[in-house]
């Protein structure tokens, strides 16, 4: 593995604030209408419910769009989590325009404490952690007796699939399993308009089978999994177009059927506790 893949990640990140935030980077003023919700969350919504009651955590929360978004479905208390200082900035300044009381907190995901209902975990969050098995054991150790975990994540197939190509040819190249990471070097971002200025970053894939059997192992019991045909990213370039059903959402253009590039997973801790678990 990559030694220095916690501090790449981190000034990957840091420098992607600026354009998130800017011009043509994710949609802030939205949040002026006491209504909105991400497309992210809006997507979600049909599976996710309503939070009425409950004190949720958003893991990985970036600069909070999302975070915001759980906020408005009526949890009694959101926190969000993030490694960034600059992320959690620009989060807390959101919070404040939207008038959402919302926590952030600034810690490593596998560091992360509390007691909460809901584990709340969305797009690009867990390819960049090198151990599915110690996520899902925090997942376990931050919720209640019969709390519940929800993640939409980008499919393990996808992040399988090469970058972009001029033949528009969808190949398998990169590594589907968990392991040591790979070390990409990219000047733009997903959002936003300029140049990522610290562009060197280490993902790790975790296949779906991986993710199962580490949250079943942690003391979850899995209670859903669907596969998606959208993402709310362009992944492939001009592979993909805007979905015509969903919006934020990116479709393939051609041959829909033929991969998945999104799933959603949902888990819940037995009333009864999660046994100790080494970790």
């Amino acid at each position: 593995m990559t030694e220095n893949w916690r501090e790449l990640n981190l000034a990957n990140w840091e420098s992607r604030v600026p354009l998130h935030i800017g011009p043509d980077g994710y949609d802030l003023a939205g949040f002026d209408d006491p209504d909105h919700l991400s497309s992210v969350v809006r997507y979600d919504l049909p599976r996710l419910g309503r939070l009425d009651g409950l004190d949720v955590v958003h893991l990985q929360c970036h600069i909070g769009t999302d975070t915001v978004s759980l906020a408005r479905l009526g949890a009694k208390s959101v926190t969000g989590i993030d490694f960034s200082p600059s992320a959690l900035a620009a989060a807390r300044e959101l919070a404040l325009r939207a008038g959402a009381d919302v926590t952030f907190v600034e810690s490593d995901v596998y560091e992360a404490t509390g007691d909460f209902d809901l584990v709340y975990t969305g797009i690009g969050a867990i390819c960049w952690l090198p151990d599915i098995r110690r996520w899902a054991r925090t997942v376990a150790g931050l919720l209640r007796p019969g709390g519940r975990l929800f993640i939409r994540d980008g499919h393990p197939m996808l992040y399988a699939i090469c970058d972009p190509r001029p033949d528009g040819l969808l190949v398998v190249e990169f590594p589907y399993f968990e392991t040591d990471g790979l070390t990409f070097v990219q000047t733009d971002s997903y959002a936003g308009s300029g140049e990522v200025t610290s562009p060197a970053s280490v993902s790790f894939n975790h296949g779906l089978g991986e993710i199962f059997t580490a949250l079943t192992e942690a003391g979850m019991t899995v209670t859903a999994l669907e596969e998606h045909r959208e993402a709310p990213w362009n992944p492939l370039g001009d592979a993909v177009i805007p979905s015509p059903d969903f919006d934020g959402e990116f479709v393939l253009e051609h041959g829909r059927d033929r991969v998945p590039l999104t799933f959603t997973l949902q888990a819940v801790k037995p009333e009864s506790g999660t046994p100790s678990l080494p970790r």
